[in-house]
């Protein structure tokens, strides 16, 4: 009987990450890997079930060129088995799309107007389902939303105070990260299901950044808006900003719409700040004081937001870091933490140099825990095929 897997495929703004999952119960995972700094020194992780990792450079200038390399590595990995179904993260679902879904001409037709709600992102998606589609024309293209685990959210967290027909024309705060979210909910379930029922705050903290506030696995309101933009600072990306600042720029300092653009998602955040670097290592490993003044401010939103989102909830009963900074960057971490005893948070320092899976020592909780986004990804397209 021939094999059938489930590949996942997961576009970010620099890099594709990717993974094999075999078609059954339990679903098991025999190849991950991702391709990272597209169009710079980009390189191939692979991580084999079995295998040692391998990291090889690789020329890849867009993320079409990486998509291709990684469907070749895919087509070489299968073997002589069958892939049934391609799950794709898809950043922007705007008011249509929360739950997973098989994606048809249809449904990409309309995910594509929603483009300018996450350019850095969504192209990239949809580029994505095209080419997967193309190299395995039988298997099914299911999409999974960034913005559905946000959906549900009180109206208060979701509105903007604006003319009232803007929010009935989809202007609205949708939130991001949702499929990072949702895997982290999962496994501090897996840990403790009374405490993934209470009030949590989650930090997914990378080349995007994000926080969210959930209350009995449920989010309840992120830091982010209509568009990745808002909240905290991160590799390229402002964060949250006075719109009066947009206007200046537009109207004093002559920017025009695109130029605008470019600047707060390719030229902001730690890269404008630090006239460096957008990457927290390279960011950690200078002395300049400019460097450290950019790891300042992005600790110091979100120190800001962790308070906002904790006034939100009521109360805190546990606070998980993910993502590439929030996952590696102890230094981050420790200065997130410093001074909390007051929302009974204290850091195991030994455990957070570690990076253990948990650093908290007072009696609030503190987790790192490794997102999975492809699990979830695969488990939904999995689901849909079931059906």
């Amino acid at each position: 009987m021939t094999t059938e897997l489930i590949l996942t495929l997961n576009a970010g703004s620099s890099s594709i990450k990717f993974a094999l999952y075999e078609a059954h119960e339990p679903m098991r995972v025999g190849l991950r890997g991702q391709i990272e700094s597209i169009g710079g020194a980009a390189s191939l992780q692979l991580n084999a079930i079995g295998a040692p990792k391998q990291v090889r450079p690789v020329d890849v200038t867009d993320h079409a060129a990486a998509l291709s390399e990684i469907l070749k590595v895919v087509g070489s990995a299968s073997g002589g088995a069958r892939v049934i179904a391609v799950g794709h993260r898809i950043t922007h679902g705007g008011p249509d799309f929360s739950g997973p879904q098989v994606l048809d001409s249809a449904s990409l037709d309309r995910l594509r107007r929603f483009i300018p709600w996450a350019p850095l992102h969504q192209p990239y998606n949809l580029e994505a389902v095209d080419g997967a589609a193309r190299v395995f024309p039988g298997a099914i293209q299911v999409g999974c939303f960034d913005t559905g685990y946000h959906r549900g959210h009180p109206w208060v967290s979701d509105a903007y105070a604006l003319p009232r027909r803007y929010y009935d024309a989809g202007l609205r705060r949708y939130g991001f990260h949702g499929l990072s979210y949702q895997s982290v909910v999962a496994q501090l379930t897996d840990i403790d299901p009374n405490l993934a029922n209470g009030r949590i705050v989650i930090a997914h903290l990378g080349n995007g950044a994000s926080m969210c506030a959930v209350k009995g696995g449920r989010s309840i309101t992120s830091t982010m808006g209509f568009t990745a933009l808002d909240g905290l600072a991160m590799g390229t990306r402002c964060g949250v900003i006075d719109p009066g600042v947009l206007l200046y720029l537009l109207q004093e300092e002559g920017l025009t719409a695109d130029a605008l653009s470019r600047m707060l998602y390719r030229e902001s955040g730690l890269l404008g700040l630090s006239g460096l670097s957008s990457d927290m290592r390279e960011l950690e490993a200078s002395q300049s004081g400019p460097a450290r003044e950019a790891i300042d401010y992005f600790v110091h939103r979100i120190r800001v937001e962790l308070g906002a989102l904790t006034a939100t909830l009521g109360g805190l009963d546990c606070l998980a870091f993910c993502g590439g900074i929030g996952e590696n960057s102890a230094e981050v971490r420790s200065q997130v933490c410093r001074d909390l005893d007051w929302l009974g948070i204290a850091l195991d320092d030994a455990a957070n140099r570690e990076s253990q899976m948990r650093i908290g020592l007072g009696r609030t909780p503190v987790f790192v825990i490794r997102t999975d986004e492809e699990g979830v990804i695969a488990h939904a397209a999995m689901s849909l095929l079931t059906r």
